[in-house]
């Protein structure tokens, strides 16, 4: 049974900064790209960031180009994504999700493309 567990979310300051980590089991992680989602209140769900299997090849949204870095220990089993300047407007709850043979990059940023997600962990930024 495949299971992504999110952890490290947390409440921070305008300009400070959260890593959150995703724990995968029952699957082979390296053959899947990894990606981060979050989803505000009374929003729609939106893409942050994605990972090729090997850690070679990164998108990312521009809303988070410059802030977070998606990163990926394939020995572990853990994927990872580094928040820093946070804003207010990074408030959400962000899911991990992983694509099996997603190797068009362009469909990456679809939540579509993903088989697996996590239950999702809250990141809130305060002013």
């Amino acid at each position: 049974q495949v299971q992504l567990v999110e952890s490290g979310g947390g409440l921070v300051h305008t300009g400070g900064s959260l890593r959150l980590s995703c724990t995968a089991s029952g699957l082979t992680f390296s053959n899947y790209v990894m990606g981060w989602f979050r989803q505000a209140p009374g929003k729609d769900r939106e893409f942050v960031a994605a990972l090729s299997g090997t850690g070679i090849t990164t998108v990312y949204a521009d809303s988070v180009k410059g802030r977070f870095t998606i990163s990926r220990d394939n020995a572990k089993n853990m994927g990872y994504l580094q928040m820093n300047s946070m804003k207010p407007e990074d408030t959400a709850v962000y899911y991990c999700a992983a694509a099996y043979g997603a190797s068009y990059r362009g469909n990456w940023v679809r939540d579509a493309a993903y088989n697996y997600w996590g239950q999702g962990t809250q990141a809130t930024v305060s002013i």
